[in-house]
């Protein structure tokens, strides 16, 4: 669902149904020149592929805001190319292929809740917390004496994402992950 909105009452995070997609308002700017009319010039990114772009639009011109749903979904299982989550209000289940989700699905776990964001019932965005514990399945052991500062070894986590951690980390410890970077953060 969308609604007609004036750009003179444009707000950070609201989000705009445009020709070519969704945008949410990362900034915005009103600019009124010396001469000529007030204008708004504005940064937007791409809800689906995360491209911002910037755009400018004159003083009270309308276009359509649209109506975004958040929900807590708890993660359930794969199956297949599908991740099946629950809401955790409703306890309905929703199948959404594991490409809509992009990165986000390198993180997830059994059982973890993330906000799912809707449109029109479509899935438009993931967010998760910051960082998330993960276990190391496969890696390879230290070796004693090997300090050299900063050194890093690939480390294969429970969800299948292989991220680069310090070389004392082993098998079956947990380590905090950052969900933006997917970087290691620390142990756990």
């Amino acid at each position: 669902m969308s609604v007609s909105t004036s750009t003179n009452d444009f707000k950070n995070g609201m989000t705009l149904d445009l020709p070519d997609g969704l945008y949410g308002i990362v900034e915005f700017q009103h600019v009124k020149p010396g001469k000529g009319g007030a204008f708004v010039r504005t940064k937007l990114k791409n809800l689906r592929t995360g491209a911002v772009i910037e755009r400018t639009y004159r003083a009270d011109e309308k276009l359509d805001q649209a109506i975004i749903d958040k929900s807590d979904m708890q993660f359930l299982y794969r199956d297949g190319t599908q991740v099946v989550f629950m809401d955790t209000a409703t306890y309905d289940q929703l199948q959404v292929e594991d490409t809509v989700l992009g990165t986000a699905v390198n993180f997830l776990k059994e059982g973890d809740i993330v906000s799912l964001s809707t449109y029109e019932g479509e899935v438009v965005a993931t967010e998760l917390p910051a960082a998330v514990e993960l276990t190391v399945t496969e890696t390879e052991p230290g070796i004693q004496g090997d300090r050299v500062s900063g050194a890093r070894k690939p480390a294969t986590l429970e969800t299948g994402i292989v991220v680069q951690v310090p070389l004392f980390v082993n098998i079956g410890e947990k380590i905090k992950v950052d969900t933006r970077s997917g970087e290691y953060l620390t142990r756990a």
